[in-house]
């Protein structure tokens, strides 16, 4: 039971870590801002409703109405990726996941050899 909390406590100190690191602000700041941008919102509901049209003309056989349709997919998607700030959602994004990643790598690398220390002393008893 007090392993746990220990467990526990060490969880809630290191999400507070990364909660106060900069890269990880910096990406909560730009996915709110990316939230609440009005054009990204409209483009994002643009494309759903292109994707809706090009589903419907397939599926009432009208390939051409079809294909306007998914250029226009096509155009929108590529007016959204280009946005300024779904760019730097990207970047943050891919800052915030490395870390992440790092992190998660060490706690592995360090609770493998604990196991592994704690095996060999385990065997020498």
């Amino acid at each position: 039971m007090i392993e746990d909390q220990k467990i526990q406590l060490s969880l809630e100190q290191l999400n507070q870590l990364l909660a106060d690191y900069p890269a990880i602000k910096e990406f909560q700041e730009i996915q709110k801002q990316a939230k609440q941008n009005p054009r990204l919102l409209a483009l994002e509901e643009a494309i759903k409703q292109a994707q809706k049209e090009a589903v419907q003309f397939a599926h009432y056989g009208k390939p051409e109405a079809e294909k306007e349709a998914i250029r226009k997919i096509d155009a929108l998607t590529q007016e959204y990726n280009q946005h300024p700030v779904v760019q730097l959602y990207r970047e943050s994004l891919a800052q915030a996941n490395e870390l992440l990643q790092y992190v998660t790598q060490t706690i592995q690398r360090n609770v493998n050899q604990a196991i592994e220390e704690g095996t060999k002393h385990a065997s020498e008893d």
